[in-house]
């Protein structure tokens, strides 16, 4: 891997570190406002939803100039949405801002990878890009505790700076001044991401031709023999793990007895465990070889089934460790081949916009499913049964079209080629 390379991640580790630290201070100051307790959910989907509003123009604006560039614009936005905080707008529309920032940035952090890397180095720049991702999850979890905790806040403002008057006068205000300082970093980190000199064709802003045109790359990306394999898996992959985290809550509170803020740390371990399997994957699967990994998926769905069964913490970490280990194992070189194949029928950045608005369409719907049957009153153990025999069914059907795509002609020989 070259320089730029390692800017990239810094970069991204910073940016991500903050995105996560800023849901938990933003949940506190909802707390101090006395907001409901159904409002604080709502946080992380005004987050997601500009992933799926903006998937059709970001794409586009992530190709118009240097990737790096977009980044830095995206983290500026993301301050923005830090300083509405800080100026007492409600946290559900200045977190949406930190959303809207995020899926602007979201298409050129992957799409660089293109552009800088050779396809064979792909699979192992994205199972570092992964594994960061996830400790910057699990740090940011911890940053943000502790940056709405007591200490923290009598640590941040008995801060004497010499000269130099900040107006920072309470706990939150104490807790953003520190997160606007890690998407700065990020930021900085920006500015040194090499230019790659990749050049797409002039990007022309008209609404209605880019809702077009991104159509046009989701039927392409869904047609292809490859891309509709990758695509499905990705899509699977993120919907699953966001409704898994909120099962693993409820299932370490229910059958573990563990209070809320120890279950919480079961889905830091998850997390370890899809670091442990993005790593993996990226020594041990080259790019021709990703499709190899599909058998990995219908197993992390079957052994989630095993959970009702075990009560003891010293069984469930292990298992949970297993679960995360298979879903980075074999989610990671699927992301590889998508980039690769999206890069190849399309642009990095368009391919990347597709990816995120389906990804973050099974986000909501599976997590609204999940609550469906909470609501209906389902017990949890029926839940995370029917959970499990979910995903190990999609991963069947998806192995199976991919078999039927083989049959048909070798699909695999499509890796690097431009015809779909």
């Amino acid at each position: 891997m070259n320089r730029g390379f390692y800017t990239i991640m810094a970069a991204q580790f910073f940016s991500s570190l903050a995105d996560n630290a800023l849901l938990f201070v933003a949940i506190d100051m909802l707390t101090r406002l006395n907001s409901p307790p159904y409002v604080s959910p709502m946080l992380k989907q005004s987050f997601v939803l500009f992933y799926i509003v903006l998937a059709a123009f970001v794409g586009a604006f992530s190709d118009a100039m240097p990737k790096g560039r977009v980044m830095f614009i995206a983290n500026l936005i993301k301050i923005s949405g830090c300083a509405m905080l800080f100026c007492g707008i409600h946290p559900l529309l200045a977190y949406a801002v930190v959303g809207f920032g995020a899926a602007v940035y979201s298409p050129a952090k992957y799409g660089i990878l293109t552009e800088l890397l050779p396809a064979e180095k792909l699979v192992p720049a994205n199972g570092w890009i992964e594994g960061l991702t996830v400790m910057s999850i699990i740090l940011g979890t911890v940053t943000g505790g502790w940056l709405v905790s007591q200490r923290a806040a009598d640590l941040l403002l008995g801060l004497d700076l010499p000269v130099l008057q900040t107006g920072v006068d309470t706990a939150s205000e104490a807790a953003l001044s520190v997160t606007a300082l890690l998407y700065i970093i990020a930021a900085l980190f920006n500015l040194f991401i090499p230019d790659t000199g990749a050049r797409y064709t002039r990007q022309v802003f008209n609404p209605v031709r880019m809702l077009g045109d991104f159509s046009n790359c989701v039927r392409i990306l869904w047609r292809d023999k490859l891309g509709q394999v990758s695509l499905a898996v990705t899509t699977l992959f993120w919907g699953a793990g966001a409704t898994l985290q909120f099962i693993v809550l409820k299932w370490a509170e229910k059958t573990l007895n563990m209070p809320y803020e120890h279950a919480t740390r079961m889905v830091g371990i998850v997390a370890i465990g899809i670091a442990a399997g993005a790593i993996l994957s990226a020594r041990m699967i080259r790019l021709k070889d990703t499709l190899k990994v599909l058998p990995f998926g219908i197993a992390m769905g079957l052994i989630v089934m095993v959970m009702p069964w075990v009560q003891d913490v010293k069984l469930a970490y292990p298992l949970l460790i297993l679960i995360g280990a298979l879903s980075g194992f074999f989610v990671v070189p699927m992301n590889a081949l998508l980039q690769h194949r999206g890069h190849v029928l399309m642009s990095a950045g368009s391919s990347i916009a597709v990816q995120n608005f389906n990804e973050n369409i099974s986000i909501l719907a599976m997590l609204a499913l999940y609550a469906l049957m909470l609501s209906l009153n389902l017990d949890l153990d029926v839940i995370i049964v029917l959970f499990g025999l979910f995903v190990a069914g999609i991963m069947v059907l998806i192995t199976l079209r991919h078999a039927a795509n083989q049959r048909e002609f070798d699909s695999v020989a499509l890796i690097g080629e431009g015809g779909h």
